[in-house]
C-alpha cells in the first residue's frame, strides 16, 4: 500500500474516532441531571417518552468502546501501513504469524513426545495406551468427519474398525495410506455391458462370490453374470473376487468391504455408474510424527480382539 492510501485510511479511521468522541460529549451537554417528568412531546399508543439523559453506565460503555478501539489500533494493524506494537511481533502481527507461533509453541512442548513414538514401529506404538489416547484425539480432529467418531465409516467411507482393507491392513501400509493418501476409481460399466449385464453381474457377485441371498423375485442369469465378470471384472477384483490391494480394488467375497452399500440395487448402481473415491494425503498437514501416532491408533482398531487376548 502506498503512502497516500495508507495516510488516507489512517486519517479516516482516527477522524471517525475523534468525531464519535465529540458527538458523545456534545449530545451530553444541556442534559438535565437526574430524572424529569418532562416528555419529548410525542406519544405512541398512549406511551410517552421522558426527556431523561442517557444512563451514566451506558455513556461510560460508549467511552470504553472507543478507548478499546484506540488500544486495538495501537497494538494491531489497522491504520494503513502501521504494523502495530503487539509484543512478540516486531515485524507486525498477522493471523498467519499468530497461528505459526502457536504451532511452534506446541511443537516445542509436544515434539519430544512425538519423536519418542516416531522412533518405535507403528505396531509397537499401537500397544502403548498413552500413545493411543493421543492418536485417538488426532483421529477425532482429522478423521472422524469422514470415518465417524467410532471409526465405523459411512456411505462411501470405509469402516476402519474391522478387518476389511482395500489397500492392505498391515501397520506400515496404513501409515502410507494416511501419509500419501489414496485415489481409486471404479469405471462405469452400464454402457459397456448393458442393463441386462449389470443385473446379471450384480446377482453373480452377491450370490456366488459373497454368498448372500438374492431378493425374492430377482430376475437375473448368474451364469451369464459369471461370464461377464470373468471378462470385465476379474482383472481388478480377481478371478475369485479376492480383490487387489495394489489397485485398491475391494474383496467381493465379503460385503463388509462394499462401502457404497451391499443391497442388490446399490450393487447394480455401483456397476452401472462406477465410483470414484479419494483419501486426502495428510503428510503436509500433520507431518510424519503425528501420522505415525494416528496410524498406530487406526491399526489398533482392527487389532482389538487380539490385543485384549494378550492382556
Amino acid at each position: 500500500m502506498n503512502a497516500f492510501w495508507s495516510g488516507y485510511i489512517a486519517l479516516l479511521t482516527l477522524g471517525t474516532i475523534v468525531a464519535l468522541f465529540w458527538l458523545i460529549f456534545a449530545t451530553r451537554k444541556g442534559e438535565s441531571p437526574g430524572t424529569t417528568d418532562k416528555t419529548m412531546g410525542h406519544s405512541f399508543d398512549g406511551i410517552e417518552e421522558y426527556d431523561n439523559p442517557l444512563p451514566k453506565w451506558w455513556f461510560m460503555l460508549f467511552i470504553g468502546t472507543l478507548v478499546f478501539g484506540i488500544v486495538y489500533l495501537v497494538l494491531y494493524p489497522g491504520l494503513g501501513n502501521w504494523k502495530g506494537m503487539m509484543p512478540g511481533y516486531e515485524d507486525g502481527w498477522t493471523q498467519d504469524k499468530q497461528w505459526q507461533r502457536e504451532v511452534d509453541q506446541a511443537d516445542e512442548k509436544f515434539g519430544p513426545i512425538f519423536a519418542k513414538y516416531s522412533a518405535m514401529s507403528v505396531a509397537e506404538v499401537a500397544q502403548d495406551d498413552r500413545a493411543l489416547k493421543i492418536g485417538g484425539r488426532l483421529f477425532a480432529n482429522y478423521c472422524s468427519v469422514c470415518h465417524g467418531s467410532d471409526a465405523k465409516g459411512a456411505n462411501g467411507f470405509p469402516n476402519l474398525a474391522d478387518s476389511e482393507w482395500r489397500w492392505g491392513g498391515d501397520a506400515e501400509t496404513i501409515k502410507a495410506s494416511i501419509l500419501h493418501g489414496r485415489v481409486a476409481s471404479m469405471p462405469a460399466w452400464g454402457q459397456v455391458i448393458g442393463e441386462e449385464g449389470v443385473k446379471n453381474v450384480a446377482a453373480y457377485v452377491r450370490s456366488e462370490l459373497a454368498g448372500l441371498t438374492l431378493p425374492e423375485g430377482t430376475v437375473a442369469d448368474t451364469a451369464a453374470g459369471g461370464q461377464v465378470y470373468a471378462q470385465t471384472c476379474s482383472v481388478c477384483h480377481g478371478a475369485n473376487g479376492e480383490g487387489m490391494a495394489a489397485m485398491g480394488a475391494p474383496k467381493l467375497t465379503s460385503s463388509a468391504g462394499w462401502i457404497y452399500g451391499s443391497t442388490l440395487p446399490q450393487l447394480q448402481q455401483t456397476i452401472r455408474h462406477g465410483r470414484n473415491g479419494q483419501m486426502p494425503a495428510q503428510e503436509q498437514y500433520l507431518g510424519n510424527d503425528k501420522v505415525h501416532l494416528l496410524a498406530a491408533y487406526v491399526y489398533s482398531l482392527s487389532q482389538q480382539p487380539e490385543r485384549l487376548a494378550k492382556q
